[in-house]
């Protein structure tokens, strides 16, 4: 019963429109403020053209299972975030994720795509919490979600058109994800 009423609130909350009873400057757009959020932190950038990298090392059906299963994954971290569930050490979540798949790039990693679809979907919780946890308090979530989940699709695209521009230059791809994962060891001490 508590799983329903959970998914009610959820779906309600999803579906509302702003009040816009605020008088002067801008109102909150859900779906242009959901699309700018992942470009406002370096750490959201680097991990989502990370996942698009390695997607495109790859190669095959994970071209898409692996930002997908992030993009879906991250949509239900911002349903947590916007909901107020609490998820410890998000920031630090998110600069894992950075120093991660840029070390999993670095390295050269090849993996089977249902562990590449798990690890990114793990990470693209902390990265949905944050986008959710933050949404303003006048935009409506349904847009907003839209929003950043485009963004965030339009950031994979990035890592997959480089990754394929690239194609087997393996040691572009380590250098790339050897710069993006000391990056992410940059944010997590900063």
């Amino acid at each position: 019963m508590r799983l329903k009423h959970s998914f009610l609130v959820a779906s309600m909350m999803v579906t509302a429109m702003p009040a816009l009873a605020h008088t002067g400057g801008r109102a909150a757009s859900g779906l242009l403020d959901g699309f700018a959020h992942p470009f406002g932190g370096l750490d959201h950038i680097l991990a989502m053209v990370a996942i698009g990298l390695f997607a495109a090392v790859l190669g095959g059906r994970a071209l898409w299972a692996v930002p997908a299963s992030f993009t879906s994954m991250m949509l239900v971290g911002g349903i947590m975030g916007f909901m107020g569930i609490e998820i410890p050490a998000v920031e630090a979540g998110i600069a894992l994720s950075v120093i991660i798949f840029g070390a999993v790039l670095a390295a050269g990693i090849r993996c089977v795509i249902s562990v590449a679809m798990m690890l990114a979907g793990m990470f693209a919780i902390f990265h949905g919490h944050a986008h959710g946890a933050e949404m303003p308090m006048e935009a409506a979530a349904g847009l907003y979600c839209l929003g950043f989940a485009l963004a965030t699709i339009l950031l994979h695209g990035v890592g997959l058109a480089v990754g394929t521009v690239l194609g087997h230059r393996q040691m572009i791809h380590r250098w790339a994800g050897a710069g993006i994962s000391i990056a992410g060891v940059v944010l997590l001490l900063s």
